[in-house]
């Protein structure tokens, strides 16, 4: 990969010792030079040295929330792209060459991009919100983080990076993004598919509920560390 455009990619961490690593195999199909960083956020599973053990550069959290995480990855990494990715992620096969051909365009720097979402083994009722998710991304120009964000650095200064929040970091990113006249958030047309555990032990009626109530608590002023207080309890 040239210099002008080298990919860096961050993820945040915490006790993902069962799913980190397949994740880091999809990304070494990269073939060129990849910056990579995880950002552990105390992990007492094996998370750590599954990240090691893949080359990847392994980051200590000064202080827990994956806002601050991501912030924190960012600010170590030295490629003019940068990649944002959740720990339990899984990229198929044609990743590296949707991404190879956007960060070599030069005139898609303006943007912002973002995969489509998708569930481990998804039934129907999942295939439903997955489908919302895509109406909201496309729409709407608001995917979340477990979509992954592909932007480049210099968009990514613009607007301030990520916010050290406990939660809803995604969101203040992407409502920055929005807010950025030339930016426009575009689909990879690339599935992420994201791991099930989320769903198995709430419907997803309630918990869809519980996600769009936290929202709207946050665009109401409420301080993020509350809001995580009542999603993590």
């Amino acid at each position: 990969m040239c210099a002008a455009a080298a990919l860096s990619v961050v993820i945040p961490s915490l006790n993902e010792a069962s799913r980190l690593p397949i994740l880091l195999a999809d990304l070494n199909r990269w073939t060129s030079p990849m910056d990579l960083v995880v950002v552990d956020g105390g992990s007492n599973d094996l998370t750590t040295v599954c990240a090691k053990l893949a080359g990847a550069r392994l980051i200590q959290s000064s202080r827990p929330g994956r806002g601050h995480q991501l912030a924190e990855g960012a600010r170590v990494t030295h490629g003019t792209w940068l990649l944002f990715l959740h720990a339990d992620s899984r990229l198929p096969a044609s990743w590296c060459d949707v991404v190879q051909r956007v960060i070599n365009q030069r005139s898609n720097h303006r943007y912002a991009w973002f995969f489509d979402f998708r569930i481990k083994d998804a039934g129907p009722i999942l295939h439903v919100l997955e489908m919302a998710v895509a109406l909201r991304s496309h729409l709407l120009q608001s995917p979340y983080g477990d979509q992954g964000l592909l932007l480049s650095r210099d968009l990514y200064q613009s607007i301030g990076g990520y916010a050290s929040l406990p939660l809803m970091e995604d969101l203040d990113l992407i409502e920055r993004l929005k807010k950025q006249c030339a930016c426009r958030l575009k689909g990879l047309g690339v599935n992420l598919t994201t791991d099930n555990r989320r769903w198995k032990y709430q419907s997803v009626l309630h918990r869809s509920w519980q996600n769009a109530r936290l929202r709207h608590r946050w665009r109401k002023g409420e301080p993020a560390i509350k809001l995580a207080e009542t999603y993590y309890r």
